[in-house]
C-alpha cells in the first residue's frame, strides 16, 4: 500500500524563502511557520498512547515517505485537529461524530487485526498491516466495532485527514511545486503552463 514517491524536482527552500517575502499575508506566513516549527508529538492530548501508537502505524502505512523530507507528524496533527475540536464540521449521517468515530475506528482496526492475523495492528508485518486496512476499505472487515459504524467510511474518512495533514506542511508543498499561499498580489498569469515570477520552477 505504501509508495515511495520521486525525489522533490523544486529547488530545496523556495517555499521557506517565499514565506519570508511580501507575497505571503501575515496570517498564512504564521500558521505555516507555525506548522515548519511544529516539533513532534510525543504525548497526545485526544488520543491515549496505546491508540496514538496505532494511528502513526496506520499513517504510516497510508502515506509515502516521501525523498528529501523528513519525518512528518501525521499522527500528531490528527490528534491536535480532534483536541481542538477544529475539523472541517460536518459528517456522513452514517457516520458518528468524529471524536467517537476516530475511537470506534482505531478500535475496529485492531479487532480486525486480531481476527485476521491473531496480533494487534502494530505488531503486525507490513503486507499484514496493508491487508487489514485493504478489508477495512472494502467494507469487509472483521470486528464488532464496525457493527456500529461502516469500515469503508472511516476508512475514507481517515485517508483524508491524513492526506491533508501531509500536504498541509510546507515542505510538502514545495515538494509538489506548491506555491498558493503566495496570493498577496493575486493571481494574473492563468494560462495553461504559465507561471507567476514568485512561482517555483523545476530545477
Amino acid at each position: 500500500m505504501i509508495y515511495a514517491v520521486a525525489a522533490p524536482s523544486y529547488p530545496t527552500g523556495t517555499v521557506v524563502t517565499l514565506l519570508t517575502s511580501a507575497s505571503v499575508t501575515a496570517p498564512t506566513r504564521r500558521a505555516l511557520q507555525a506548522r515548519l516549527a511544529q516539533p513532534a508529538t510525543v504525548t497526545p492530548r485526544f488520543f491515549d498512547l496505546p491508540s496514538f501508537a496505532a494511528l502513526g502505524a496506520i499513517c504510516a502505512r497510508l502515506i509515502p515517505s516521501i525523498q528529501g523530507i523528513g519525518y512528518l507528524d501525521i499522527a500528531g496533527t490528527i490528534d491536535q485537529t480532534l483536541a481542538d475540536g477544529t475539523s472541517d464540521g460536518w459528517r456522513y449521517d452514517a457516520m458518528p461524530p468524529d471524536a467517537l468515530a476516530y475511537q470506534q475506528g482505531l478500535q475496529g482496526i485492531d479487532q480486525s487485526a486480531r481476527a485476521l492475523f491473531d496480533a494487534p495492528f502494530c505488531q503486525l508485518e507490513s503486507a499484514q498491516q496493508d491487508s487489514v486496512l485493504r478489508a477495512v476499505q472494502a467494507g469487509t472487515a472483521p470486528g464488532s466495532a464496525w457493527q456500529a459504524m461502516p469500515s469503508a467510511r472511516f476508512f475514507e474518512e481517515l485517508l483524508a485527514a491524513a492526506v491533508q495533514a501531509c500536504y498541509a506542511h510546507p515542505l510538502v508543498q514545495e515538494s509538489i511545486g506548491y506555491a498558493g499561499m503566495a496570493d498577496a498580489p493575486g493571481w494574473q498569469t492563468i494560462g495553461l503552463n504559465e507561471l507567476e515570477a514568485r512561482e517555483p520552477r523545476t530545477a
